[in-house]
């Protein structure tokens, strides 16, 4: 078998270098900024508080196709970091600052165009500004689609007050791509990094199963979405989401009668799941079809060596090529061709 295949990061997030002082710009605070306190590197900070330290791959593209190169990686899915969602700002506000994080990203694949696919950010709190800048992502900036939140403040992803987004989505043939955020039960996990060890996975399993049992995915069945860390917690209890489903109807399908199951075919998940065990579960569960190569660079708690969990599986040559790049471009609808030669 071979390893030589097209090979596509559909979870990677990136940052523009500056950006105005958000805090002065929209008159209140809470808001991301970057100090870069030395050379290659900055500090993340939320109104003077640390939260992140990054490297110069966060923001240079330049960096990362040279660690890409070395990895061997062809493409990367570039999306903005989750805590710059900002859904909880007045939505007029997250807004412009979407459209600054947007031409960001739309400029470095303008640039690099075999190098780098775009997905934009949207004020998510406000649909019809929501609505606004996702056609605006598609139709100017040219982008394949968007990536949302778990959740948008108090609304799961079934509420009302999102549909319309979805509904968009769809018809734009936009890709979604769900990544967990401002995690459940955050107060509760205050050591041992337990918003991300245990907080991500349960998002985004909260994620899928609003879709599902909200009807979202039963209504807009052609809507193309993917979720991160290969679905986080979902998948591996699936069985227990479906005995809910069987035994108690009347709590668990009050807005979808359909089985849970059902909706496995019409979803897909990245690959980022650290455990060979784990992606033949996966593989079982949902076929190659609906698995993507995904990364998480340049976070620590990402695969480190992209690609590798996947090409140590001794899948065949086509698997191998499926999970790599086959059924990233079916999510994002994007020929092989484009990135080629």
């Amino acid at each position: 078998m071979t390893c030589n295949h097209l090979t596509i990061d559909i979870h990677t997030h990136i940052l523009p270098e500056t950006w105005p002082d958000l805090k002065k710009k929209y008159g209140y605070g809470g808001f991301l900024n970057l100090d870069h306190h030395k050379c290659g590197c900055a500090r993340m900070l939320i109104d003077g508080k640390f939260f992140r330290e990054i490297q110069e791959n966060c923001w240079s593209p330049e960096v990362r196709m040279h660690e890409c190169d070395q990895q061997q990686v062809n493409v990367q899915v570039l999306s903005t970091v989750p805590v710059m969602f900002n859904y909880w700002a007045k939505g007029k506000d997250t807004h412009d600052l979407s459209q600054i994080l947007n031409n960001h990203i739309a400029g470095i694949v303008d640039k690099y165009p075999k190098r780098f696919i775009g997905l934009g950010t949207l004020p998510m709190q406000d649909s019809k500004l929501a609505i606004k800048e996702l056609e605006r992502c598609v139709n100017e900036l040219g982008m394949a689609g968007v990536q949302i939140g778990s959740h948008i403040n108090d609304w799961n992803l079934n509420a009302p007050e999102l549909f319309d987004i979805f509904a968009a989505a769809e018809e734009l043939g936009a890709a979604i791509f769900v990544h967990p955020w401002d995690m459940v039960g955050k107060e509760q996990m205050e050591k041992y990094w337990l918003p991300w060890l245990v907080g991500m996975p349960a998002e985004t399993s909260l994620a899928v199963c609003s879709m599902i049992f909200g009807g979202v995915l039963e209504r807009l069945p052609n809507l193309r979405i993917a979720f991160a860390h290969g679905g986080g917690g979902f998948p591996a209890s699936i069985g227990r989401i479906e005995h809910g489903y069987n035994v108690r109807p009347d709590l668990v399908a009050v807005d979808n009668p359909h089985n849970p199951r059902k909706y496995l075919k019409q979803i897909y998940l990245d690959t980022l799941v650290h455990d060979p065990h784990m992606l033949s579960y996966l593989m079982n569960m949902m076929g190659e079809e609906k698995l993507a190569l995904g990364t998480d660079y340049p976070f620590p708690l990402g695969e480190l060596e992209p690609g590798k969990l996947i090409k140590s599986m001794n899948y065949s040559d086509a698997t191998t090529g499926r999970l790599l790049h086959g059924s990233a471009l079916e999510w994002l609808n994007l020929e092989k061709e484009i990135f080629l030669g």
